[in-house]
């Protein structure tokens, strides 16, 4: 799932169509092709992140996932000759948006795949809408829940305790690392609230305001992961390449190709990837590291995504 601001919430209008003074670009790619290739680089993200974790601590793989994704939006940013936000206000509230939207779920993520498989955590990604409809209800007053949503809601975290096996006493998952998974989806959830609140209509450009927040990330993690891990000692060439990968395609470039789907389609053909992201995840898990699937976990992982789709039906005007 994209970690970096929302490009609804700058450079478009709520609609998700182009702002008057937003550039008008012709698309290197087709928006459908640009839509596979996306999901395809985040579904892949966390097998990305399980061959990382082989050879890097967490904190690690999530820097170096960092660093690559901010040089890749560091190019872009100086091709296109955008401006960073000014304001210790701004920077203050981009750097909370770093660390609820990059560094704490990046490492989450990194954390629980020690104990979890890539499968289980590309499914418990798929609750971020599950999250984002329960605390909207707290943090947003003007979004009101409907007997559809809260349904959706409700489906999704039968879908959640189906992955989990709960008939069974969850036996066969690490409560732990199952536990950070799904506090890394929440963080992102809450994040995207915190952003909503503090960042929607600054005026500055979505690829500004999120490169931006990837450098305050990177330095965040930059100075955590001296503090709990120790240099690594060899830079074995698979997981050095995976968290390259990670950083390079699945922040960097999955970001440019979300922002230019939302510029043509709009946002809620974008968010539809979500969608796909535990297929591809469990399918790259399965294949590729040979990892096992119950039953019930694609069972539970198509509840979890039906839910989640209730939650974000808006009520027709």
């Amino acid at each position: 799932m994209s970690a970096t601001a929302r490009p609804a919430d700058a450079g478009l209008t709520p609609a998700g169509s182009p702002s008057p003074d937003a550039p008008a670009r012709r698309p290197a790619l087709d928006w459908r092709v640009s839509w596979a290739v996306l999901a395809l680089i985040w579904g892949f993200s966390f097998l990305f992140i399980k061959v990382g974790t082989e050879a890097y601590a967490p904190l690690q793989v999530a820097l170096g996932r960092m660093v690559f994704g901010t040089a890749v939006l560091a190019v872009a940013f100086a091709a296109r000759r955008q401006r960073l936000p000014r304001g210790a206000r701004t920077w203050g509230h981009m750097a909370v948006a770093a660390l609820l939207l990059n560094t704490l779920p990046f490492s989450l993520f990194a954390y629980a795949e020690l104990t979890i498989p890539s499968t289980l955590a590309g499914i418990c990604n798929a609750t971020t809408p599950l999250w984002s409809m329960l605390l909207s209800v707290v943090a947003l007053s003007d979004d009101k829940p409907t007997r559809q949503r809260v349904a959706g809601v409700g489906i999704g975290f039968v879908g959640v305790l189906t992955v989990l096996g709960a008939w069974q006493g969850f036996s066969g998952t690490d409560p732990s690392g199952t536990a950070m998974a799904l506090g890394a989806s929440a963080s992102y959830a809450v994040g995207w609230i915190y952003v909503r609140r503090t960042l929607s209509g600054s005026g500055h450009s979505a690829l500004s305001m999120s490169f931006s927040q990837l450098l305050l990330g990177t330095v965040q993690l930059a100075v955590l992961t001296p503090l709990f891990t120790s240099a690594p000692d060899r830079w074995p060439l698979w997981p050095t390449l995976s968290v390259v990968a990670l950083g390079a395609l699945g922040t960097g470039i999955a970001f440019l190709l979300q922002y230019g789907i939302v510029a043509e389609k709009g946002p809620t053909i974008a968010t539809m990837v979500t969608y796909l992201i535990p297929v591809i995840a469990t399918a790259a898990g399965v294949a590729l590291l040979d990892e096992r699937l119950s039953w019930n976990e694609p069972v539970g992982a198509v509840v979890v995504l039906a839910g989640a789709a209730l939650t974000q039906r808006r009520p027709k005007a």
